[in-house]
């Protein structure tokens, strides 16, 4: 039985990593559990400059979930390369995805460049959920145009290979995965948060300051594996699958839907040992079907698990 999965060259020695945002860099969660016990950790975004975010409240919980609207406050790459890659080096077993933020292409490539030449990160993940300043404030990822030019001139800049983390804010996130693919991807990730709104009736105000804010958590798992489910059976390239993942369980409907690999967030929160668990209880179910590689878990064509017995 192996557990390794290769993501576009890259191999990680189990499929379950970090949703960014929810991990930090690791060394948070490094008090309460072994990092190193994962596949990968994706980094929370990482932009060119400091960003201080969005003025608070900034979250909200929600029946089966929850709200942020965080604004991807983060301490620019130069902090981050001097920090938290250095804290990283100390798991080498466990890949390093380093979640790349922008409001222009301009300020994407920054970092790309920044990185290029950093041997701790082994992918990319470009967050193209990011208000495209210079179009309104449409985020890259909601206009196949534009996320594949903003993919094809991340490609000519990266050194590392490139996922691109695609927003479920769309009518057809196979329109969006088709052409992440054919801007150059190497690989794919989804979903990001689905936009959400809440009130505080008592207050009569809105819970967010910033009015609207990203919905996680187990709400929007059937909502997730219907859209990796539909990008991995459109797109050639590894898909890594999130939304709501809780337990090892949601973690193989993921699997079963396509996808190569899947991502913890919201999960983190309540239980800083969820992502170590899945690991195990992957393990486990792989056990109990006999299957020998991760990939036995995805359906077959006829619709039935080809480990199944």
């Amino acid at each position: 039985m192996n557990l390794e999965v290769n993501i576009a060259g890259v191999v990680l020695k189990n499929p379950v990593m970090t949703a960014s945002g929810t991990f930090g860099s690791g060394m948070e969660y490094a008090e309460l559990m072994d990092p190193g016990l994962l596949g990968a950790i994706v980094t929370k975004g990482v932009a060119s400059v400091p960003w201080p975010g969005n003025p608070g409240p900034r979250i909200a919980e929600t029946a089966s979930g929850m709200l942020n609207a965080i604004g991807l406050q983060n301490p620019g790459v130069d902090t981050f390369v001097k920090r938290d890659l250095k804290f990283l080096e100390q798991y080498p077993d466990t890949r390093v995805i380093v979640n790349v933020c922008g409001h222009t292409e301009e300020e994407y490539l920054e970092v790309v460049d920044r990185l290029a030449d950093e041997e701790r990160v082994d992918l990319l993940e470009i967050n193209i959920s990011c208000p495209n300043v210079r179009e309104g404030g449409l985020a890259f990822g909601q206009n196949p145009k534009t996320a594949e030019a903003i993919t094809k001139s991340v490609k000519r800049h990266a050194k590392q290979p490139v996922i691109m983390k695609l927003s479920p804010n769309v009518t057809d996130i196979r329109e969006m995965a088709r052409a992440a693919e054919s801007g150059g991807a190497d690989a794919i990730s989804l979903i990001n948060t689905i936009t959400g709104m809440k009130f505080d009736i008592m207050r009569r105000k809105f819970a967010l300051a910033n009015r609207t804010g990203g919905l996680s958590g187990p709400a929007i798992k059937p909502v997730a594996v219907r859209m990796v489910y539909e990008a991995a059976h459109t797109v050639s390239i590894p898909v890594i699958g999130m939304g709501g993942i809780q337990t090892w369980q949601d973690a193989v409907e993921f699997l079963m839907a396509g996808a190569s690999a899947v991502s913890v967030g919201t999960a983190n929160f309540h239980d800083p040992e969820a992502a170590p668990k899945i690991v195990e209880g992957i393990r486990g179910y792989m056990e109990r079907f006999g299957m020998e590689s991760v990939s036995e878990i995805a359906l077959t064509e006829s619709g039935s698990a080809s480990g199944a017995s």
